[in-house]
């Protein structure tokens, strides 16, 4: 540490160098005045169990003076500049300790070290369990949480320090997981009784189905390694929610409390009320950015390429020795320049005096020049619609796959038809491909999710009346206009958090409500849904109230104007074993709903 004199001398000297080393000895100069007059303050936030609203503990944060390097920020990366992070880190350290010794509370405290102090034997002053008892501290109490700042250290000496504090009765914590340079090396090495997941992964976690996943899959690490999970940076209440809902042991974040100069012994009540409250949160949907996620991997077939210099000869041959190969790609320095279809080879060695004419020439002459060459990184969907637009021989033929310009290998029509169709079908399982809402997969986890947490909530079977008829007058165009508005309409009127809307087929769509004010919502949706049910229909048939079309004995009927029945029950988890038994329930309660005519809603009270 710099002596006063030194510093008097550096401030006599700063006119005569230039600006920026004015302002790098401004500086310095900071840095020594704050560490020589100890002007650091400690602020402490929250750590929350997310199953009882309880503290589980504090981070102990640090603030420079509020005039200069007050964020954290700027003093460790000042501190780190004048190679002065040593100092700066012991000194931070000790005020989190003493401030919060003085509080006097049986919390627990997360105490922020990089890996090389902690490793660094003139910067551990301040963790020794003597000090820790002077203070009136308990080592068990104390949780070292290692800020990862460095792509470097040492595994096998940071392994040792560790062990060191561990037998002295700290816990060790790992912070922001999955920002660092190796984070999932330090875990495995570690052994952290807890991690703590980075803000970025939690923030909006519950519309973003790639954050949802990635954290998904720490937690299960965690569960198998023993350690407990700490979601960083909760913000909103539907981040909240999602983080209880995938089981993650504790939370931290602004909204659960803010860092201050106080110890919290209890969280705001509404927040309290918001963790502890017994409902299940629903997911984003995973299926959102399929179409943009798939590739042609799946579609390549290797097959060797030959040159433009071979002969017509020479690939005649490779056709008749591999009854399988429909098409070859003529390439240059491994770049595609033509293909050759099998059929147009054989077709033109057919007529006669080709072969003799053309046999030993280039096969150059017979290829397409213009094949479709496409990039391997390109979507499967983009490629069907790409094709479909171009003449019918690029489907017969096949295509080449390229990666950077070079080729891979060929692709197949029939290949293409079959990987589509195979998407369709399973995205038809989880997603109505006309709403986009929920299919039956989902409709049936969501609710035996429910069943096993034995949860109350009502389950809703929504049908349209007359909507056959409507279909037949107006055809399939009109229909499907409907069907999408009642998806649509149906999503607006729910609590998006706990509620679910599930789309089995047809007009038919389910409702599985968590919600206090069901019944309020769902008189709601009749409401709106007869407000615009006019609208779809031709002014002339408004006017009449129906239109006319065939019953099932081909008889010509008149119809109203379309109407939804919803059948509901409340389900108590203790009366159903399966979601079998739950839509067996609201189908019985439907029917009961359609006997009478126009908007209704029947509710199954009796015990079922």
């Amino acid at each position: 540490m710099q002596s006063k004199n030194t510093i008097s001398i550096i401030k006599d000297g700063l006119h005569r160098l230039p600006p920026q080393q004015v302002e790098a000895a401004n500086s310095a100069n900071q840095l020594n005045l704050i560490l020589q007059n100890r002007q650091l303050s400690a602020v402490f936030q929250p750590i929350v169990n997310m199953t009882d609203a309880t503290i589980l503990g504090h981070e102990g944060l640090i603030r420079g003076p509020k005039d200069k390097l007050h964020r954290p920020l700027d003093l460790f990366s000042a501190a780190r500049e004048h190679s002065l992070i040593n100092e700066v880190e012991c000194l931070s350290r000790k005020i989190v300790l003493e401030q919060f010794a003085q509080a006097k509370t049986v919390t627990k405290l997360f105490v922020n070290i990089s890996p090389e102090c902690l490793t660094n034997a003139s910067c551990s002053e301040g963790l020794t369990a003597l000090h820790i008892y002077d203070l009136g501290l308990d080592p068990h109490n104390i949780i070292i949480e290692l800020t990862e700042s460095s792509p470097t250290f040492d595994y096998d000496l940071l392994r040792k320090a560790t062990d060191y504090y561990r037998n002295m009765g700290f816990e060790i914590a790992m912070d922001d997981l999955g920002e660092g340079f190796s984070s999932l090396r330090l875990w495995s090495e570690l052994q952290p009784d807890y991690v703590k997941i980075d803000k970025h992964f939690i923030k909006d976690i519950n519309k973003d189905a790639i954050k949802l996943e990635f954290v998904k899959s720490i937690q299960q690490i965690a569960e198998n390694s023993g350690a407990q999970i700490i979601a960083e940076g909760i913000e909103t209440k539907a981040e909240l929610n999602i983080v209880k809902e995938l089981g993650l042991a504790y939370g931290q974040g602004y909204l659960l409390g803010m860092p201050a100069d106080k110890i919290l012994h209890e969280i705001n009540e509404s927040v309290r009320l918001e963790v502890i409250k017994n409902k299940v949160t629903i997911f984003p949907p995973a299926l959102s950015n399929l179409r943009n996620k798939d590739n042609l991997t799946k579609l390549i077939r290797y097959s060797p390429a030959v040159q433009a210099s071979t002969t017509n000869d020479e690939v005649y041959r490779l056709f008749e020795n591999n009854a399988r190969l429909y098409s070859i790609a003529v390439v240059e320095h491994a770049k595609p320049v033509g293909l050759i279809s099998r059929y147009a080879m054989i077709d033109r060695f057919a007529r006669p005096y080709q072969r003799e004419l053309y046999g030993k020439k280039s096969c150059a002459v017979f290829m397409d020049a213009a094949p479709l060459i496409v990039e391997k990184n390109m979507g499967v969907h983009e490629l069907s619609d790409l094709i479909t637009n171009m003449e019918p021989h690029h489907l017969s033929n096949g295509f080449i796959i390229t990666e950077a310009g070079k080729y891979l290998g060929l692709g197949s029509g029939h290949d293409l038809l079959r990987e589509i169709t195979q998407m369709q079908i399973k995205a038809a399982r989880y997603a109505n491909p006309l709403t986009l809402l929920p299919g039956n997969v989902p409709i049936n986890e969501h609710v035996d999710k429910l069943l096993d947490q034995k949860l109350k909530f009502l389950a809703c079977y929504c049908d349209l009346d007359n909507f056959k008829p409507f279909n037949d007058a107006y055809g399939f165009g009109r229909g499907d206009d409907l069907i999408k508005f009642t998806g649509k309409l149906l999503t607006s009127m729910i609590a998006a958090d706990v509620d679910f809307v599930g789309h089995v087929g047809g007009d038919d769509f389910i409702l599985i409500l968590q919600s206090e004010d069901w019944e309020a919502r769902c008189l709601k949706i009749l409401s709106e849904l007869a407000h615009a049910m006019p609208d779809f229909y031709d002014a002339d048939d408004r006017t009449r109230g129906g239109v006319e079309a065939i019953d099932r004995l081909g008889n010509k009927t008149f119809y109203p104007l379309g109407s939804m029945s919803i059948g509901a029950v409340a389900v108590n988890s203790e009366d159903f074993s399966s979601h079998h038994e739950v839509f067996g329930a609201i189908a019985r309660a439907k029917k009961q709903a359609k006997l009478e005519a126009g908007n209704s809603l029947f509710l199954e009270r009796r015990s079922v």
